[in-house]
């Protein structure tokens, strides 16, 4: 009840305030509050661990909310749970570095698998997290069930713990698509695709039942390739062999705690108590403390200012270009990638002297193909003018692959997933929908294709011939940037694409990516580009807001969160959500796309 009480007052009072605000009342005192209402940094103590919550989001760019989300959740004492990449990376290679800090807690008991964090990204965190281990330092993980994804992080542990209940979860890698086709029958909503490239999987959904072999066998490589990377990774860091892994995925997929440690996948079957016990050895605390001395990796960033970037001062800078999202026509929301938007950021840095080089970190399944040639054209002149380097994330495919095409080099994660290489239009027309509840039209016109964008009838074949040239010319178009941008023969760019999609590895065995390596890497390789050396700064764009700057109305943004589902049905639901959510954003003027299939997602 006293939370209860605690939520709503916070609710209300933010409702109020945001009333304030519009109102332009009191925001100097409304920022007085805030401070006060946070809570003051404790000094960091000798021998402390750096605690890694599982259950964080971890994002590319920097997490942004609206102000009276930001004001609600600080008034009831709530934290956000999403933490930018550079963050995270910068803060584990800052505490391998600080001698006050000696080791890392992976604490997995905050909410089993509740993080949408990708495995490319995970990975870009486990090589940070081996270069602490290697540095000497301890690493202890524990979670009461450890999960495949959980554990892609917490194998690289010196000790990994499991609850004597709980279970560990190897089972292999699964994505399973929703169709709509026998509901869009059903209700008389008829769908009319034009596509170029077999593999095409977006439109699917919308006209066929199951995969068609094609896509299967698509799919199917493609979660070959991302589970047998992480059977790599993991039998590499628990000295097992890969096919130890399969064999459990095969036949048991859950292991008790005992069996687990049977086969050599944790050290230790132990209760939290216990775990709390070698923590507090470890950071030579009293066996009579509450706990271990310790910090948050969260709280250790802001104290170190590496939340901020401020972990470097040089008139030089590196910008990082954060697309993530869907990328849509127009300015587009805070988690979409608006063309016009990111046009012109790319526009500003080109123009800007002090930026000596551009990182572009996509992750982006694409979408609106008129977005993506307008921010593929500004990448194209900053890389006549400065070093243009993508780093690509867990997808950066088809839209995503688009502006991708034209940087000088090319960073993907083995596991990331890229290529699609495709373009397709989706025509909806509600006519028998229309008239089964008593709706009919009719039409009067002055030239045979007048009503030809009209949703009261499918279109003609003519019409669909004229919808076919336009998405050829599209399919076109992409071959040739991709050739252009890749220098490869435009007949071997036609064999490779096809809306097909590829892991990061095969992307670089096909020439669609250079090196195989995260973003770090791609930072890097910027700066010896520019021949900075040493001398350089990072900046990171589209440029975030502090919560005061967004009171004093210099930004407004909605943020979405997302929700995890409780159990199977709410997943489900979640996925026609999601779906829906997709097709809102469909808003290409051409309505031509280039887009990974609808609702690709790696279980």
């Amino acid at each position: 009840m006293r939370n209860f009480i605690k939520q709503t007052f916070a609710s209300v009072i933010g409702s109020l305030l945001g009333l304030l605000i519009f109102f332009g009342i009191g925001i100097g005192g409304l920022l007085l509050l805030l401070i006060a209402l946070t809570p003051k940094a404790a000094p960091i103590q000798d021998k402390s661990v750096l605690v890694f919550d599982l259950s964080l989001d971890i994002t590319d760019a920097k997490p942004t909310s609206d102000a009276s989300s930001a004001i609600q959740s600080a008034l009831a004492g709530q934290t956000d749970n999403s933490i930018s990449l550079r963050t995270v990376l910068d803060t584990l290679d800052r505490a391998r570095q600080d001698r006050r800090i000696v080791g890392v807690y992976l604490d997995g008991t905050k909410g089993s698998g509740s993080s949408s964090t990708g495995l490319a990204t995970l990975r870009e965190v486990r090589a940070a997290l081996e270069r602490f281990r290697a540095a000497g330092k301890t690493i202890v993980a524990y979670n009461m069930d450890w999960s495949q994804k959980e554990y892609y992080l917490g194998s690289v542990a010196n000790t990994v713990v499991l609850n004597p209940l709980g279970e560990m979860e190897v089972k292999g890698l699964s994505s399973q698509m929703m169709f709509f086709t026998g509901a869009f029958q059903k209700y008389g909503i008829g769908i009319q695709v034009v596509r170029v490239g077999k593999f095409k999987g977006a439109v699917e959904p919308f006209v066929l039942d199951k995969l068609s072999p094609d896509n299967r066998l698509q799919t199917q490589q493609l979660l070959d390739g991302i589970w047998g990377e992480w059977r790599s990774s993991v039998s590499s860091s628990r000295k097992l062999n890969p096919q130890q892994l399969q064999t459990i995925a095969d036949n048991q997929g859950l292991l008790t705690a005992d069996a687990a440690k049977a086969r050599g996948l944790v050290d230790r079957v132990a209760y939290f108590d216990q775990v709390l016990g070698q923590l507090k050895q470890l950071t030579g605390s009293r066996k009579e403390d509450r706990t271990f001395k310790q910090v948050s990796l969260t709280k250790y960033a802001e104290q170190e200012n590496l939340a901020s970037g401020a972990s470097r001062s040089s008139q030089n800078k590196i910008a990082v270009v954060y697309a993530e999202g869907d990328i849509v026509d127009g300015e587009g929301g805070a988690r979409d990638v608006g063309g016009d938007r990111f046009a012109r950021v790319l526009r500003k840095l080109r123009q800007d002297d002090g930026v000596k080089a551009v990182v572009l970190r996509i992750n982006s399944p694409g979408g609106s193909v008129t977005a993506a040639e307008v921010i593929q054209r500004e990448v194209d002149l900053t890389r006549q003018v400065k070093p243009v380097i993508v780093s690509m994330g867990d997808v950066a495919a088809s839209g995503g692959y688009w502006i991708s095409a034209d940087a000088n080099r090319i960073f993907a994660e083995p596991n990331t997933i890229t290529g699609s290489i495709g373009v397709f239009g989706l025509l909806f027309n509600f006519q028998k929908l229309a008239n089964n509840n008593g709706i009919t039209w009719d039409v009067v016109k002055t030239a045979r294709f007048a009503d030809s964008q009209t949703v009261s009838r499918p279109k003609t074949p003519q019409e669909l011939a004229i919808y076919q040239q336009s998405v050829d010319r599209v399919y076109n178009l992409f071959l040739n940037r991709v050739a252009a941008g890749r220098k490869l023969p435009k007949q071997r760019v036609a064999q490779i694409a096809q809306g097909r999609v590829w892991s990061g590895e095969e992307a670089k065995q096909i020439g669609l990516v250079d090196d195989l390596g995260g973003l770090d890497a791609a930072i890097q390789y910027a700066a010896r580009q520019a021949h900075l050396g040493k001398d350089w700064e990072l900046k990171e764009y589209p440029e975030t807001h502090s919560l005061e700057q967004r009171l004093l109305g210099r930004m407004t943004s909605d943020a979405y969160e997302p929700i995890m589902p409780a159990n199977p049905l709410a997943a489900e639901f979640q996925k026609l959500q999601t779906a829906l959510v997709m097709l809102q954003k469909m808003n290409d003027p051409q309505s031509i796309y280039a887009r990974l299939p609808f609702n690709l997602k790696i279980e």
